[in-house]
């Protein structure tokens, strides 16, 4: 009689102890995070064992150095200069032609609940590296490096460079570099979701239809050290006037503000007239933006609805760039803050300039006539000066950064 039971318990425990195997063994988000941000994975994970390979060691060792270099020279300066200078950040941050450079987003708006990415780049997919064929993490985690290298030394990606790296191997697209600055930054990944947004800005997920004109990108719940639940949204999307107009991702953004912005390294696209929805919406939708001078114009800000705060020093475009010299920026920055920190193409940091846009509560509302923009003057010739070397992208290598 004891025996069938004896039996059952036996056989219930021995499920237990699987199921309890199965869950141990699982690789979590943040597991894969931490292993390709060269950072040790929770002790019970499968990738415990690929940390002993020497390959992902010198990995580990190269991030170590890479970033902590850069929280020295740039990260904790900017996250110091924000402290002093956004008084009250709203909850949401938007990031037009970011990338997946949440790095310098969270170190400009370190306390913002929900950050909002928006470039041309897609999401990708991080697979279980457990599964990889033998021999392939390697090369996957030497993509990641060649893929972080203009950034970590810049402060800006490389398009051109980034669109080989993402897709260069079986860990592509933006989501293993998200992966690796939220880890880097402290940050603790709990979910990770596929998700599309349809031509009305609607919020689809799994199996939902979106329709045409989706805008393909990931949802990535986290938390920093205060364990407060946080919200990263990736969307791939066209931001120039015919994509915005016909993709939702302007008007889902629009639901969420209004925010703070950030514009980074911009390709100066929104003094083009080709992007002419991007910056007004930026324009509309933002209480304050932390730019450098590719992002938009100072002829667009409407003077009587922002107040402006420069800091650093406004050297112009670099060569790439050639016609964007504003003569009004070179004339505000004569009274500019200076900054210890370098960001942008002019990334030294007595070569680099900062523009905070703070937008006056209530000025929406003036009257038309009292909100007209002031417009930009016939540029005058300017007097020859020295200038200063332009920034070379770096040769392949893995340490090729730190000479």
């Amino acid at each position: 009689m004891f025996r069938p039971m004896r039996i059952a318990a036996v056989a219930l425990a021995l499920v237990a102890a699987a199921i309890s195997s199965a869950r141990a063994a699982e690789v979590t988000f943040d597991d894969t995070a931490h292993f390709l941000a060269g950072m040790e994975p929770s002790a019970d994970s499968p990738l415990v064992a690929l940390t002993r390979d020497p390959s992902w060691q010198h990995h580990a060792k190269f991030f170590d150095g890479a970033f902590a270099q850069l929280e020295q020279r740039q990260l904790s300066k900017i996250r110091s200069w924000s402290d002093v200078n956004l008084a009250a950040p709203r909850p949401t941050m938007f990031y037009l032609f970011s990338g997946p450079d949440f790095l310098y987003a969270n170190a400009f708006y370190s306390k913002a609940s929900t950050y909002v990415l928006g470039a041309l780049e897609p999401a990708g997919a991080v697979p279980d590296l457990t599964r990889l064929p033998r021999g392939s993490a390697n090369a996957a985690l030497y993509n990641v490096e060649r893929s972080l290298g203009s950034i970590l030394s810049f402060s800006f990606f490389i398009t051109k460079q980034m669109k080989v790296d993402l897709h260069a191997n079986q860990v592509n697209g933006t989501l293993p570099i998200l992966y690796v600055f939220l880890a880097r930054s402290g940050k603790t990944i709990r979910n990770v979701e596929t998700v599309a947004l349809d031509d009305k800005g609607g919020v689809h997920t799994g199996n939902d239809n979106p329709g045409p004109n989706a805008t393909r990108g990931v949802r990535i719940t986290f938390a920093g050290a205060d364990g407060e639940a946080r919200t990263l949204y990736y969307f791939s999307t066209d931001l120039s006037n015919s994509g915005a107009r016909a993709a939702g991702f302007l008007k889902f953004c629009e639901t969420l503000g209004p925010g703070n912005s950030l514009l980074k390294s911009a390709s100066y696209l929104l003094h083009a007239g080709n992007f002419t929805v991007a910056r007004d919406w930026l324009l509309a939708n933002s209480a304050t933006i932390i730019q450098d001078d590719s992002g938009i114009p100072l002829a667009n800000y409407n003077s009587r609805q922002w107040r402006f705060f420069p800091f650093g020093r406004y050297l112009g475009p670099i060569s790439e760039f050639p016609g964007r010299y504003q003569e009004r920026y070179a004339e505000l920055f004569t009274r500019a803050q200076p900054i210890d920190f370098g960001v942008g193409y002019r990334w030294r940091m007595h070569e680099s300039n900062l523009l905070l846009s703070v937008k006056i509560p209530g000025s929406e509302a003036a009257p038309a006539a009292e909100t007209t923009s002031f417009t930009e003057p016939p540029p005058k010739p300017r007097p020859k000066r020295p200038r200063p070397p332009e920034p070379v992208p770096p040769p392949p290598g893995r340490f090729f950064w730190f000479r």
